[in-house]
């Protein structure tokens, strides 16, 4: 990426240094986003006392969202934990603005955008100032080409993933959200300051379940992902807490 294009970035994104810093700060278990993918508060408040002490960091998404999870959100930021919500905002300038405002006030640690230009433009607007990291949703980890192809999209899951980096890197997005597979060519793209999160995750050996484009937590560390995202592995686990540890350790040991 020019240089040109660095310093573009970083005018149009403030508070780019500020996340910058804070990923090169952060541990491996400050890197391990547990998704809280279950349909009850209950089961996920179960979870998070099971892996209290390992994990620091949950995804709220749809499912938990819908069932009481937004306030259930609140509940963990106020206690210090942190919380990516997974929303992946898409509609009308205005409408993406006021959903981004509100959510600043809620104290998320994340929050996914789907990349489209105007889109991302009205979130990075609405959060500017504050701490909230915007992620750009370039590719869903669940789609491969022949997915991109029933939707009419004229490019590969590879090649939309990086035109919606650039894209998110002029927005002035905080992060991409990316398969782990794509997330060395992202990097490449987008530098060392922006988060680079990657879902599917998968150990070696575990059931891909939906996921088509899935890599191990080495692999996704190796491959300059910031921040793992990892669900049905540790969540459907018999013991939450060990197999959280042995991601942890596998990271660490990238």
């Amino acid at each position: 990426m020019p240089h040109a294009d660095r310093n573009l970035a970083h005018a149009v994104h403030p508070d780019r240094d500020m996340i910058a810093s804070t990923l090169q700060a952060q541990s491996m278990q400050e890197r391990l986003i547990v998704g809280l993918d279950v349909p009850t508060v209950r089961e996920a408040e179960q979870a998070v006392r099971e892996l209290d002490g390992v994990v620091s960091f949950y995804k709220i998404g749809y499912q938990l969202a819908f069932a009481g999870g937004l306030d259930f959100a609140r509940e963990l930021t106020s206690g210090g934990t942190k919380v990516f919500l997974d929303m992946k905002l898409l509609d009308i300038d205005h409408t993406v603005a006021k959903g981004v405002e509100n959510i600043v006030k809620m104290g998320m640690t994340m929050l996914t955008i789907h990349a489209y230009p105007k889109a991302m433009a009205a979130a990075v607007e609405a959060a500017r100032g504050s701490d909230l990291c915007l992620l750009a949703v370039s590719v869903l980890t669940s789609m491969d080409e022949q997915d991109m192809i029933d939707v009419g999209y004229e490019y590969d899951p590879h090649t939309l993933v990086l035109r919606r980096s650039e894209q998110a890197l002029h927005a002035g997005m905080g992060g991409i959200v990316c398969s782990a597979a794509e997330a060395e060519a992202v990097r490449r793209i987008v530098g060392p300051d922006m988060a680079v999160v990657t879902p599917g995750i998968r150990p070696a050996g575990s059931d891909h379940g939906d996921q088509k484009r899935v890599v191990t937590p080495g692999q996704a560390i190796r491959n300059g992902a910031s921040h793992l995202v990892v669900g049905r592995p540790i969540i459907a686990a018999a013991n939450k807490r060990e197999a959280a540890e042995a991601i942890l350790d596998e990271m660490r040991s990238a």
